[in-house]
């Protein structure tokens, strides 16, 4: 069974939400996109894709007081090969929320997620996927002609 790929105006194939959501769980980090005093702030995650969201572990700071708001946040991963020219990115957007206690037991035992920093006060924050776009640069002999 052969499935037919979509490209955008640049020759990027685009992504469907599952294919995005496996490439997310296939790399350690991402980017993740809040507003900071009322400006965009981004900060580099480790994080773990859990069914339909993103888990972030993280300390009590900005982060963790964004998630408290339930901010409206982006989330960014990407892996690219810069020699041989391929790649993919996927974004994501959705709202931020805190991860309960009871949560939060099934993941620690469930998930090897730890925050990187050194910080005795661990918490989970949950990024729910409410919408997702990626593109994945392909190979030469795949990438479709354009005029």
């Amino acid at each position: 069974m052969t499935t037919s790929r979509e490209f955008d105006g640049t020759g990027l194939e685009i992504l469907t939400a599952e294919e995005s959501r496996k490439l997310l769980a296939s790399v350690p980090v991402g980017r993740l996109v809040f507003t900071l005093g009322g400006l965009p702030a981004v900060r580099l995650v480790n994080f773990l894709v859990d069914r339909d969201t993103i888990v972030i572990a993280t300390g009590p700071g900005d982060k963790y007081r964004a998630a408290e708001r339930g901010d409206v946040v982006a989330f960014e991963a990407d892996d690219i090969d810069p020699d041989r020219h391929l790649g993919w990115t996927v974004t994501v957007i959705g709202h931020l929320s805190v991860v309960s206690p009871e949560d939060t037991a099934r993941l620690q035992r469930a998930l090897p997620l730890h925050p990187w920093a050194p910080d005795r006060d661990q918490h989970y924050v949950r990024l729910g996927i409410e919408t997702s776009s990626g593109r994945r640069l392909l190979p030469w002999g795949l990438r479709p002609q354009t005029a």
